[in-house]
């Protein structure tokens, strides 16, 4: 800090609660009002306080931007899939932040069809998000979701694909999702509460008819349900979907007869997970039935839906997750998860030999991808590792052979993959778990404790974070940055019962496993708490200000993004998004057992007089996921608290909302800021010759 550079002093204005008989004092309560201009005033004042400090990275931020953005094809074009009688294909062209979206008819020598340029659409937007295109049967209509204020609030508007024009009919405040009935007239999508913003309602719309004639379908009063609408894979049923953390129910309606009444499929029932798919004249039902903790895979008539119909397809295995299933006319295809490793088992229907798809090492992340053609027998897939690209690979299920359509391209310098060494590597945990641990660096380095290592993890909600390839990393790893992502309890790297073990009362578990793998690490000479940093967002972020609070001096800097950091007040307001949805994940706190315990690791309640390491925290004025006044609120208290002198920064997008800015290029700036912060503290010069 320069001596006139003063970090910002948030005025203490207390605020006692009260719950439980047990008495907080909250002394920045009245930051979670964004119409208060002296709200705004204290955000501005901690970006400015944030821009001075780093006014000398700024030139090496743009170095930072323009590398990373040079390993970019920037007119990339995806690989075409075929849907209807169409080819569907999304590219960019060079200098432009946004994709275009096209087809061509029949054939890939066809002429292109622009249906959306989302460079044109967001012309004097700040933010711009098209998402939920849903194309009619008749391959006249398309329906899409904008939104312009990154609150993930859509209007959905309508397209005549054939003549360019876009309807005058808006529907507002919507998930951006929706779906045509097969008569081409009948779109069904799902509108949000204005103020908790949770999917609540699906409604349906008569083609030509203002928006506000349309009529409610389903209401879903359970305030910890979410729904959402969709077409199955036969095109045969509309699809309704009430979904919370722990149970799920579905209702279906023919879509040739859009008028008349959904019908439940299975009633729900307390922790009773399904998911269907509808197939010839059955419906295959992937659910934890019987106690099934990792899935199991069922099927039943689809006259006769309810679970007393169900038969078993593929059993429950204490050690094999079943992810998913994708369904073709003469194969089922399931995707599996075993010892955290993802598995491709393809299975003829007509009873010949299942098989699995190959894979050799064990830093990889192979999924199917976009298989929405019946009558084909190929499988799409996608496979990537910490140090391998991203292709998109055809499999002929018949022959067993394989065609790499398309392999991500690293522009620039002289991409090598054997440049670099990944590991699997297995941390004890101090309850005696193993924990594993994906890491990636370049062969050049010595192990001696000495390098920069940047450990990720999120550990929330069973999301898995797989090993995955980013160009943007080669910034960190060529500078002499080692990379490693913490599979810890929370996700489902492990099965459903690691989900399990890192949620609720067992919640402390996440953030132990993460200082255990962090000690793991620095133990076998990795790194050094010297040259150890961690990173998060959302729930992740919640990991970091936990990690921040229980084991400050394991790490020389933090990054945490858009940070669930005060769980106990969040949890208690159910006027703010997600709320009631996720008491499932974290515990009602109007329980007392739950109340205590979220007390004993949320990061805003547990921040004391203590050293604290250097700290970048970003947010969103406009996030709809984790409110921008958890991270100011936290920011503020760790400056009255914090007993050394180390960096901390509150970063505040006044545009964007949970997922930062909209362009691709504009994206990358955001990570040029969080990398500059990594390697200043490095004191790692702007050279890409460190090991070159």
């Amino acid at each position: 800090m320069t001596k006139n550079n003063v970090p910002p002093v948030a005025t203490k204005i207390p605020t006692k609660f009260i719950k439980h008989k047990h008495s907080r004092i909250d002394n920045y309560y009245w930051l979670n009002d964004r119409e208060k201009p002296e709200v705004i005033e204290y955000l501005n004042n901690e970006n400015d306080y944030y821009q001075k400090e780093t006014a000398h990275l700024k030139s090496f931020q743009n170095d930072l931007f323009e590398e990373m953005k040079a390993r970019i094809k920037e007119d990339d074009t995806s690989v075409p899939y075929f849907f209807n009688g169409y080819y569907y294909i999304t590219r960019f062209e060079k200098g432009k932040d946004y994709p275009i979206y096209s087809r061509k008819k029949e054939t890939l020598d066809a002429d292109e069809q622009i249906m959306f340029d989302c460079n044109e659409m967001a012309v004097g937007f700040s933010y711009f998000n098209l998402s939920g295109i849903s194309v009619s049967e008749d391959n006249k209509w398309a329906s899409f979701g904008v939104d312009t204020v990154s609150r993930r609030q859509y209007v959905i508007y309508i397209k005549n694909l054939e003549s360019g024009e876009i309807l005058p009919t808006k529907i507002e405040n919507t998930t951006g999702g929706s779906t045509w009935a097969s008569d081409n007239v009948t779109l069904f999508y799902s509108r949000k509460d204005e103020v908790t913003l949770r999917p609540d309602k699906i409604y349906k719309h008569k083609l030509g008819t203002k928006s506000e004639l349309d009529e409610l379908v389903y209401f879903e009063q359970d305030e910890t349900f979410d729904v959402s609408v969709f077409k199955s894979k036969s095109k045969k049923y509309i699809i309704i979907n009430s979904d919370s953390t722990l149970t799920s129910e579905y209702q279906i309606l023919l879509s040739s007869t859009p008028d008349a009444s959904f019908k439940i499929f299975q009633k729900r029932k307390r922790e009773l997970e399904y998911t269907i798919s509808h197939y010839g004249d059955s419906f295959y039902i992937l659910t934890n039935k019987d106690n099934a903790s990792n899935f199991k895979l069922m099927k039943t008539p689809e006259d006769n839906t309810s679970s007393k119909y169900w038969v078993e397809v593929i059993g429950h295995r204490d050690d094999v997750l079943l992810e998913g299933i994708d369904i073709f006319r003469d194969y089922l295809v399931v995707s599996e998860k075993a010892n955290g490793l993802n598995q491709i088992n393809i299975i003829p229907w007509s009873g010949g030999a299942s098989y699995y798809l190959p894979f050799e090492i064990e830093t990889y992340t192979a999924e199917t991808t976009t298989n929405i053609d019946f009558d084909t027998e190929i499988l799409r897939y996608t496979y990537q590792s910490l140090a391998t690209p991203s292709s998109v690979i055809d499999f002929n299920m018949r022959t067993k052979q394989k065609v790499v359509l398309k392999e991500q391209e690293v522009l620039g310098e002289q991409f090598d993959k054997s440049n670099y060494i990944e590991q699997r590597l297995w941390a004890n945990a101090r309850d005696g778990v193993k924990v594993p641990i994906s890491i990636v660096y370049k062969k050049d380095i010595t192990l001696d404790g000495n390098n920069p290592l940047l450990l990720y993890a999120y550990g929330s909600y069973g999301v898995t974070i797989d090993p995955y390839f980013s160009t943007t990393r080669l910034s960190l790893l060529d500078r002499g940055f080692i990379y490693a992502i913490a599979h810890i309890r929370g996700g489902e790297d492990l099965g459903r019962n690691w989900y399990e073990n890192g949620k609720l009362l067992q919640k402390m578990n996440t953030f132990t496993d993460f200082i255990d793998c962090s000690k793991f690490l620095i133990e076998n000479k990795f790194t050094s708490a010297s040259h150890l940093y961690a990173e998060g967002g959302s729930a992740g972020g919640l990991l970091m200000g936990a990690i921040a609070n229980m084991a400050p001096e394991l790490y020389n800097g933090i990054i945490a993004q858009v940070p669930f950091v005060d769980v106990v007040t969040t949890m208690l307001d159910d006027s703010i998004p997600l709320t009631t949805g996720e008491y499932d994940e974290w515990g009602n706190p109007n329980q007392k057992k739950y109340y205590e315990y979220m007390l004993t690791y949320s990061p805003y309640d547990q921040v004391k007089a203590q050293d604290y390491p250097n700290m970048y925290i970003s947010t969103g004025l406009h996030d709809s996921q984790v409110q921008y006044w958890e991270p100011a609120k936290w920011v503020a208290k760790l400056r009255d608290m914090k007993l050394n002198t180390t960096k901390l920064f509150l970063d505040t997008n006044m545009q964007a909302g949970h997922g930062g800015a909209s362009g691709r290029f504009e994206a990358l700036k955001e990570v040029a800021k969080e990398f500059s912060f990594l390697l200043d503290l490095e004191k790692i010069e702007n050279k890409l010759d460190f090991f070159c």
